[in-house]
């Protein structure tokens, strides 16, 4: 069980008590993130979330910020995504206070100083590098440039080298003091903990008020297939290939999950058990369902030999037109709602996976549901319902493909993008 509270501010404070461990994790998550920035200072999220561990006021630089949590050996980090930022701390339950008062001194007082920030910047454009030069990563970043194009969905959470160096401590600082209030912020404590009402409302007392950024809604349009070719000279080509979906709001987004887990979830899914296992393609296989508050979509990934590309392709068109054309049994129906079931409940054992689970919820939908409540969802899910979404969704005009390896004509792969 979880409790929400919403202060007069607009703080929310999600506790989740958890006896059976001996952590304690505490996470603040600010409703921002890529989608809400301009061009001009795409990756301010990021370069933010970095420099949060660069000093504040009462610990004035890195050492002095993570030293204590390492001596009790503590885990922490931070991290950006398209609507949320978080910034979080794990440690032993006797360590509670020290873990609240690092998270919120960090989270409330960083002081971003301009030497620090030029020295971050640096490193965010080798991380930017790394990505790059990882074909399998870097796809990723195209899939997303595909489906939303010159808009913040379709941008880079790290930004690019040129927007990174162009932003300025003015930018951070005017960007902090916008979108780090009070009524943008969650605050989630999870783990073995009690009396901790009053402490976590002392260490958010001075959080500042104001109206925040609201985020450019995303446009899609699309009538044709669509892709992305970079050209590199590489053993082995990586593609995403899938289609539009539908947001994280929608009735059939526990649809969608399904036919994620049946085409490339596991090592029985059918994209598995035939691109790799009986066809020998390709080395890894995965389809995901991604969703935000205002789009969706369902992808599946693979690496696989440069001479093999169209027809690792035409076995995913396959089985996504298979979808759309046979009812699926009721043994493997079963099979992908137990997986979906199973893998979130063991996705939630420790105090830190918790924290996300129901932070994230809150901060992209203001609404959290509780595995119990999820579960119900997905077995609720008929398979008429998976039918008629995999009808809806895997069409020809909603068909994207984002690749990297030594391919420069489209032609090709647009007489075999069809279902």
């Amino acid at each position: 069980m979880f409790h929400k509270r919403v202060l007069a501010n607009g703080l929310t404070i999600i506790e989740i008590p958890q006896k059976n461990t001996q952590t304690v994790t505490f996470l603040v998550l600010a409703r921002t993130g890529l989608k809400y920035e301009k061009k001009e200072v795409n990756g301010i999220s990021h370069l933010l979330e970095h420099l949060t561990f660069k000093g504040t006021l009462k610990r004035p630089d890195k050492i002095s910020i993570v030293e204590p949590l390492d001596r009790v050996g503590g885990s922490y980090n931070a991290f950006t995504g398209a609507e949320y930022t978080g910034y979080y701390a794990k440690v032993e339950k006797s360590h509670l206070d020290l873990a609240l008062d690092v998270v919120s001194d960090i989270y409330l007082n960083s002081i971003f100083e301009k030497k620090e920030m030029e020295k971050e910047k640096n490193v965010i454009i080798e991380e930017i590098n790394m990505y790059f030069d990882h074909p399998s990563y870097h796809v990723q970043s195209l899939w997303s440039e595909v489906l939303y194009g010159d808009q913040p969905a379709g941008r880079l959470i790290s930004g690019t080298k040129e927007s990174v160096k162009n932003i300025r401590r003015k930018d951070i600082l005017d960007y902090f003091s916008k979108q780090y209030v009070a009524k943008n912020t969650i605050v989630v404590i999870s783990g073995n903990f009690k009396n901790i009402k009053k402490k976590v409302e002392k260490s958010f007392s001075n959080i500042k008020n104001g109206p925040v950024i609201e985020k450019e809604k995303t446009e899609e349009s699309q009538r044709k297939p669509e892709m992305i070719l970079n050209y590199r000279k590489t053993d082995q080509t990586h593609l995403c290939l899938g289609v539009r979906a539908f947001d994280i709001f929608s009735s059939k987004k526990y649809s969608l999950e399904l036919m994620a887990a049946l085409l490339g979830g596991m090592m029985s899914s059918r994209l598995f058990l035939t691109i790799r296992e009986k066809l020998g393609l390709v080395y890894y296989v995965k389809t995901d369902y991604d969703k935000d508050s205002d789009t969706g979509s369902l992808v599946t990934q693979v690496g696989v030999d440069n001479s093999k590309v169209e027809k690792a392709i035409s076995a995913i068109l396959k089985e996504y037109k298979k979808l759309t054309r046979e009812k699926i049994s009721s043994l493997e129906f079963k099979k992908a709602k137990e997986r979906l079931k199973g893998s979130l409940v063991l996705g939630l054992e420790t105090s830190d996976s918790r924290a996300v689970f129901y932070g994230t919820q809150e901060a992209v939908k203001k609404e959290v549901l509780t595995p119990k409540q999820i579960c119900a969802k997905i077995d609720s899910v008929k398979a008429k319902d998976i039918l008629e979404t995999a009808k809806e969704v895997f069409q020809p005009k909603n068909l994207n493909l984002a690749l990297v390896g030594p391919f420069k004509d489209k032609k090709k792969f647009e007489k075999i993008l069809k279902i």
